[in-house]
């Protein structure tokens, strides 16, 4: 089977091993790398290469730049859809809140392979060919260094826009209490040395639904993780357990506790960074989970329906001969 991956080269999280291990467990595969003007003219794209002679064609973009390129992406057969974001589906605050389900059930052949459970649940529901495959993390970058803790316990990521207005609620709430260093690093060498710092990492993804990288991310490299729990199912599908390899939360008073606990029980603390650390290394890597991508793109799919005469018109109209 012949794959081509159209990934985003304008990604702060770099997923270059991710992307490789995909190529690496297809038997034919091409990664695509595509700047922010050709996620939003993939026809200009489409040209450059004999599309049709792929049998999955993969997409990583963002939805703002993909919804008003519906007449193109119907034309496209093995249309199969990577998603990281989908959780603002169902996120009221979030101005894509719906704008996910409305588009994909527009493409009722396509897959969607969503990395979260409950996720994929909701959109399966809706009609949507989905499947779950967990985010991950760069197990050749994000390594437990060895070195002293000075950061008793820290949040790193981003604050800004509606998506993340929980999430600033939530770390406000707990750094009134407790020393929290809040904040976002320019690099990702930084950002590997302040994990390697932290002695208690304090993830905030409030209302979301799914894990981000970032938690695993902090496990790999050490962290007692204290994370905001996203339900039982989505707990049990990662394989999370509260006291175990983590621990988890679901109110700041909650948080506050399990942080306190942490940090006068240094003997905890080192237990639960050791059995996350462990956790992270044999489920998450990237190794992983790129061939659980491969196998979920080179599976069977639902039949392309075709175009109707009037959408090859309206698609030769609006992007040439050709289509």
């Amino acid at each position: 089977m012949k794959v081509i991956l159209f990934v985003m080269d304008d990604q702060r999280v770099n997923l270059d091993h991710l992307y490789e291990v995909v190529r690496d467990s297809c038997a034919s595969c091409e990664v695509v790398r595509l700047c922010k003007h050709e996620q939003q003219h993939l026809a200009q794209v489409f040209r450059r290469v004999d599309i049709g002679s792929y049998q999955r064609v993969v997409i990583f973009s963002r939805l703002k730049r993909l919804r008003g390129q519906l007449a193109l992406l119907r034309a496209i057969p093995g249309l199969v859809f990577l998603e990281h974001d989908a959780c603002q589906n169902y996120m009221p605050s979030s101005k894509y809140y719906r704008q996910y389900s409305r588009f994909y059930r527009q493409l009722p052949w396509a897959r969607v392979l969503a990395s979260s459970l409950g996720v994929q649940r909701r959109l399966a529901a809706e009609g949507v060919d989905s499947r779950f495959v967990s985010k991950g993390y760069d197990e050749q970058f994000f390594v437990n260094q060895q070195q002293p803790r000075d950061i008793e316990c820290a949040f790193l990521g981003s604050l800004k826009g509606h998506t993340y207005a929980e999430r600033r609620s939530m770390l406000s709430a707990i750094a009134a209490v407790v020393p929290l260093r809040i904040g976002r690093t320019e690099t990702r060498e930084e950002y590997l040395q302040l994990l390697n710092r932290t002695r208690i990492f304090v993830s905030a993804d409030v209302g979301m639904g799914e894990y981000m990288i970032k938690n695993f991310e902090a496990m790999a490299c050490g962290c007692a993780l204290v994370a905001c729990s996203q339900g039982d199912e989505e707990d049990a599908a990662l394989g999370f357990v509260d006291g175990e390899n983590v621990l988890l939360y679901r109110s700041a008073d909650e948080a506050l506790e399990k942080i306190a606990r942490l940090r006068s029980d240094t003997q905890l603390a080192e237990r639960i960074a050791r059995a996350g650390q462990r956790f992270a290394e044999q489920r998450f890597g990237f190794a992983r989970i790129g061939t659980d991508l491969a196998a979920a793109i080179q599976a069977p799919m639902r039949e392309w329906p075709g175009l109707t005469r009037w959408q090859r018109v309206h698609l030769r109209l609006r992007y040439g001969g050709g289509w």
